[in-house]
């Protein structure tokens, strides 16, 4: 019996083992030049998710993890050879006056990033194949993605946000006064929570889904267009782009909630 156990403990180390050779974490620590000075953060990257949260710091601290080859797909190894394992990995940060911009090669093999930064921080992140994930933010917000949702919790400040497969889940704790915001996804839902004080001008559009609210909105009607010609005066074309508009506390600036598959939920807040 004991035998059988220690047979399976080294069978499971020898599987972790193999399990931590497919990932490899590097960590980059960013000296701001103006400590405690509102600071903004710029990720762009093609493969990998991205996950940022504020903290009490003064550095922004970069963790970033690489998949490795798929060895299955590999080709075999020479006659009397052992494959070595190697995973190149690439990661820089560039610090200019409180603005880091973060570069990896997500080009060549997915790279997920988890990134900490001080609280007053701007970001305008985005991912073509991953999911954004942020939290405990005081800052403007642009965040775009293609497949995989976003997701922004316990946040001040203004948000905009656009992904085309995914959904969009933003919670904002307090929003900066007269900043229009925007929320839009292609397949997914749009669920937004507000304060329960916002004063803002709804303008909601959903395509297949519907749209479902706790605030007491005061709805209006669509307006129609008329748009003249520059050459002619006498020509013009008129259209009909049907919106839902809907004032919140009196209204205020134009937040966009529009999606096409998927429904759109605005939410009272605390």
């Amino acid at each position: 019996m004991n035998k059988l156990i220690i047979l399976f403990a080294l069978m499971m180390g020898w599987t972790c083992a193999l399990k931590a050779q497919d990932t490899d974490k590097k960590r980059l620590a960013i000296t701001l030049a103006n400590p405690g000075e509102r600071g903004r953060l710029e990720v762009s990257q093609i493969n990998g998710s991205i996950t940022v949260a504020g903290y009490d710091g003064e550095e922004v601290i970069v963790e970033g993890e690489s998949s490795a080859v798929d060895n299955e797909r590999s080709k075999p190894a020479p006659a009397g050879m052992k494959r070595i394992a190697s995973n190149p990995v690439r990661m820089s940060a560039r610090q200019d006056n409180n603005v880091v911009e973060v570069s990896t090669e997500s080009w060549k093999r997915r790279m997920d990033l988890s990134i900490k930064v001080p609280r007053n921080f701007d970001l305008h992140l985005g991912t073509v194949h991953g999911t954004i994930d942020v939290k405990d933010i005081e800052g403007e917000l642009e965040v775009s993605g293609v497949n995989g949702g976003i997701v922004l919790e316990e946040i001040t400040g203004s948000a905009v946000c656009n992904t085309v497969n995914g959904a969009v889940k933003v919670r904002l704790k307090k929003v900066t006064a007269d900043v229009p915001m925007s929320f839009v996804t292609l397949n997914g839902d749009v669920d937004i929570t507000l304060p329960e004080a916002v004063k803002a001008q709804a303008k909601m559009r959903s395509e297949r889904g519907e749209i479902f609210s706790d605030f007491d909105m005061v709805i209006s009607p669509s307006e129609t267009t008329k748009s003249p010609k520059e050459k002619n005066p006498n020509e013009y074309e008129i259209s009909i782009d049907e919106w839902t508009i809907g004032a919140i506390n009196g209204g205020g600036p134009e937040h966009t909630f529009k999606n096409m598959n998927g429904d759109i939920l605005i939410r009272k807040g605390n």
